[in-house]
């Protein structure tokens, strides 16, 4: 069987692709993630996700790695991680009433074939109107501060929105898990016919 490789350390991430019921390794990637200057969200996570793979692939040639990288846009600029609680609760002040759209870059490298498939998936969050309270008490039940968008959409996060709009949940987890589904079938590997 080939070795299926997530190119994260995100539990997020891990707890996705676990839905395969398939065995995976996580390799930590090596990648610088600051954006280029003037680089568009997509161009950014396309080419952080496939550097993240390749960043692993290289010294695993018979392994199926896929890599994954998100940003998410409000009115046109990019919302980042923001690792202190503070910037949480201002995060979520400013996106209250408001929609972000997040942008899922995904990469799967077959080492053995050399196929190599980049490509996104968009997700657009609506939140309702968020009291001050209430995102004060998100934050400190939920502690989202290396989630983009400071929140968790898979736990206690559901409460802060009222419309979620996309093809697939899982995008906006951290991995698209519909679009991986179908990439691994074009490879050759249907996760429905592989030995658990």
């Amino acid at each position: 069987m080939t070795n299926i490789i997530l190119a994260s350390t995100s539990e997020s991430r891990k707890k996705v692709l676990r839905k395969f019921a398939l065995p995976f390794d996580c390799i930590a990637p090596t990648c610088d993630e600051t954006p280029l200057p003037h680089e568009k969200a997509i161009d950014l996570v396309l080419r952080l996700s496939q550097t993240k793979a390749q960043s692993v692939a290289k010294d695993h040639p018979n392994s199926i790695v896929i890599g994954s990288d998100q940003v998410g846009v409000m009115e046109g600029k990019i919302i980042g991680k923001p690792y202190t609680r503070e910037k949480a609760i201002h995060q979520l002040l400013d996106s209250s009433g408001k929609t972000i759209k997040f942008f899922t870059g995904l990469s799967v490298i077959h080492g053995r074939t050399q196929q190599n498939i980049t490509t996104y998936e968009q997700f657009d969050v609506t939140f309702r109107s968020l009291t001050l309270a209430e995102i004060t008490a998100y934050v400190k039940k939920e502690q989202p501060l290396q989630c983009a968008g400071s929140f968790k959409c898979d736990e206690l996060g559901i409460t802060l929105f009222s419309k979620l709009e996309g093809k697939d949940i899982n995008s906006l987890v951290g991995l698209p898990l519909i679009r991986l589904n179908q990439i691994m079938i074009d490879m050759g590997f249907n996760p429905l016919l592989m030995s658990c």
